[in-house]
């Protein structure tokens, strides 16, 4: 990987880490490579990395079913659920794939850079 692409990770990855809603493996995953960059494990790292974005990283469809469900209701209130659900209809609307939640964005992100990463 570049250094350029390298540090751009970098930077990006202590920004997920970071953000809100960054999910706690997605955290852990994120750090891990942190840790392993320069290492011996950076390459499998990066892999895991990878995977874990893309296992994290929020689908727009998913979001609208779960922010429309009772357990999205209960995750976020009754009418956050409804503004979340409407939102993410505007997203997909507008031809977006992933919600646009600091840590989906910061994901995209990085996830958009994957083939100089690997």
């Amino acid at each position: 990987m570049n250094p350029e692409t390298l540090q751009f990770a970098v930077k990006k990855t202590q920004e997920l880490i970071n953000a809100p809603t960054c999910s706690k493996e997605t955290k852990e995953a994120a750090q891990a490579w942190l840790a392993a960059v320069g290492t011996d494990k950076e390459a499998s790292e990066t892999e895991a990395y990878i995977r874990e974005l893309e296992a994290d990283i929020m689908p727009l469809d998913n979001l609208i079913a779960f922010s429309e469900s009772d357990d999205g209701a209960r995750v976020f209130g009754a009418d956050k659920a409804k503004q979340v659900a409407a939102h993410a209809k505007e997203l997909k609307a507008a031809g977006e794939t992933y919600c646009d939640c600091p840590a989906c964005a910061i994901a995209a992100e990085i996830l958009a850079k994957k083939d100089s990463l690997l």
